[in-house]
C-alpha cells in the first residue's frame, strides 16, 4: 500500500449491497466522497460553511476504476492524495478491504472552486491546502 496524507476506516452496511451481495458501484463514490469532507474537516473546513460564505468546491470530473468487490460487513480503508492542478484540486482516491488490503476501487476526482456563481482559478484551495 503506498503512502497517503488521510486515511479512514469504514465498514459496508447490508443497504450498500445489490441482489448479488456485492457493493452496488455507486456506493465507491460515497465512500470517497465521505473521505473527502472528512478530510476537509481535518483542515478546519467544511463545505456548509463554505456554501454560507458564497464558495462552492464542485466536481468536475469522477473516474472510478473497481479492482474486487466489497460484501456486507467488510471493513475498509479509504485513502487520498490531493494534488493541485492549474484551476482544479485533484484527489487520488483508493479503497482497500481489510484487513489483507485488497484493492477494491481507485478514483480521480477533480473538484473546481466556484464563488459567488462565478468559476475562480482555485485561490481558495490554496488557502485550504496551507493549512495542511
Amino acid at each position: 500500500m503506498k503512502e497517503y496524507i488521510f486515511k479512514l476506516e469504514m465498514k459496508v452496511r447490508d443497504y450498500e449491497c445489490d441482489l448479488q451481495g456485492v457493493v452496488n458501484n455507486s456506493n465507491y463514490q460515497r465512500y470517497m466522497e465521505h473521505t473527502r469532507h472528512e478530510y476537509m474537516e481535518t483542515l478546519g473546513e467544511n463545505f456548509g460553511k463554505m456554501h454560507d460564505k458564497g464558495i462552492d468546491a464542485v466536481i468536475s470530473s469522477v473516474e472510478i476504476k473497481f479492482k474486487h468487490s466489497l460484501r456486507s460487513g467488510d471493513k475498509f480503508l479509504s485513502c487520498m492524495n490531493v494534488r493541485r492542478e492549474g484551476i482544479k484540486l485533484v484527489f487520488e482516491q483508493d479503497i482497500y478491504r481489510t484487513p489483507d488490503y485488497v484493492l477494491a476501487a481507485t478514483g480521480k476526482v477533480e473538484s473546481v472552486i466556484v464563488e459567488n456563481g462565478k468559476l475562480t482559478r482555485g485561490e481558495y484551495f490554496d488557502k485550504i491546502m496551507a493549512s495542511e
